[in-house]
């Protein structure tokens, strides 16, 4: 194996070569990683509460560089190079990554993705940690996803301690922005390409569809698109006729209509419109989320702006969705005109044949250590994340084994703490075994 990036026939035939079957007994080095994750468990509960207690919304830059200093030192004790990336240039307070080289220059890369921001913004009074019993906990982001942030620590961690980080090289990359990311896109997830280009797997540790049983082998991509009509301002007593047409509300409301006649019963495609203003003016901030509008009931519409969002499997299958809602804008009601505008999103992480290899060596894993097979979760089950950004340019690519949980992005989000021990030992015994290839 070279130190450059495996080929994919070769890291595919040596997975398949590794003694990893279903009744395979833990060797003694396995044994010790489960041992020294139990001794880690009650530091990992204390360092996520820590987390927790300090609100990193993705636009509060003081605190996503908070959370990323006290991750900082976190993987900087346990022998991590770490660097701070600013992230000024797309508006982001940036990311940290950390870097541990082995001295074998054939040793396997793994890249281990997680966020240090959250959903909840600075104001928000959904505060706080809170222990709701033995085996469940709430706060905002504590399965999305710093409980996901700890696993990977702790994994390393419990590794480092035992010497086994020999033979791998690993970065870590938590991000700042995951929940509303920077742009351009092209500046804001330039980390990521770039520590994907230099590895060989990357593994994402998002809370995926909450289901410790499942990991995402594949994920959609996200498009974004917004919706802009115009049409004819009249009295309301002129709606329909030659002269004014049908309004900008009518013709919005055809639109959308037509694109779920058209697109609905495609397998994995999901479009959804998000934010609708109309009236005989409105303004839509994109920037914001936000919108503002003024019109009467006796006065035909004559602005009308829709934001949404379009998810896929495939790019062939966007590409798809973009010709027929292009097409269907197109053909506009008397009086109106309309626009179609798409941005730059996340691209889809396609179910490959590494992808399927991996997500065996992890069922393994969590097999062997006494728990449940893991099996490919559907894809709508979970939204877009930053593998997706990497999943291209590795050989094998694995997400949602962070902290099961349920909840995310409302205030109601918790953690199922019965699953931290358990996505530890298997994360840390799928990189022991990776070690070995």
């Amino acid at each position: 194996m070279s130190f450059l990036k495996f080929s994919h026939a070769l890291i595919l035939t040596l997975a398949s070569t590794l003694p990893l079957t279903s009744h395979a007994a833990l060797d003694k080095n396995e044994r010790e990683i489960v041992k020294q994750v139990d001794k880690n468990i009650p530091q990992a509960l204390k360092e996520i509460e820590q987390a927790v207690n300090i609100n990193s919304g993705s636009l509060n830059i003081e605190g996503v560089k908070k959370v990323g200093a006290l991750t900082s030192e976190q993987l900087k004790a346990i022998g991590f190079k770490v660097e701070w990336l600013d992230g000024s240039a797309f508006n982001r307070a940036g990311h940290v990554l950390a870097t541990h080289e082995s001295k074998n220059p054939d040793a396997i890369k793994i890249l281990m993705i997680g966020h240090l921001d959250t959903v909840f913004a600075k104001n928000d009074n959904f505060t706080t940690y809170k222990q709701l019993d033995a085996d469940t906990a709430s706060g905002p982001g504590v399965a999305d996803m710093k409980g996901g942030n700890t696993i990977i620590i702790t994994a390393l961690k419990s590794l480092q301690a035992l010497n086994l980080l020999e033979n791998v090289s690993i970065k870590v990359l938590l991000t700042g922005d995951e929940e509303s990311s920077g742009r351009p896109l092209s500046l804001s997830k330039q980390a990521i390409v770039d520590a994907a280009i230099w590895a060989d797997v990357a593994l994402g540790y998002e809370n995926g569809d909450n289901n410790i049983k499942t990991a995402m082998a594949a994920r959609r991509g996200y498009t974004g698109w917004t919706l802009n009509v115009t049409a004819n301002a009249a009295h309301s007593s002129q709606i329909f006729s030659d002269s004014v047409g049908y309004g900008a509300i009518y013709e919005a409301s055809r639109i959308l209509n037509d694109f779920r006649e058209q697109l609905a019963t495609q397998p994995n495609l999901t479009f959804n419109p998000g934010l609708i203003v109309g009236g005989t003016n409105a303004d839509y901030d994109s920037a914001n989320s936000s919108a503002t509008a003024f019109g009467k009931s006796n006065v035909i519409a004559q602005t009308v702006h829709v934001a949404g969002d379009l998810r896929a499997l495939s790019p062939k299958q966007v590409e798809s969705a973009k010709r027929v809602m292009l097409q269907i804008v197109a053909k506009n009601l008397d009086g109106s005109r309309a626009e179609l505008i798409f941005e730059d999103g996340y691209p889809p992480m396609a179910l490959t044949d590494g992808n399927k290899k991996l997500l065996e060596l992890y069922s393994d894993a969590s097999h062997d250590l006494g728990f449940n097979k893991v099996v490919a979760a559907n894809p709508r089950n979970a939204g877009a994340a930053d593998i997706s950004f990497a999943a291209n340019h590795v050989d094998m690519a694995l997400d949602g084994l962070g902290l099961m949980g349920s909840g995310a992005h409302t205030k109601n989000e918790t953690a199922d703490l019965t699953s931290l021990d358990k996505n530890i030992k298997k994360t840390a015994l799928l990189i022991y075994r990776l070690g070995k290839l």
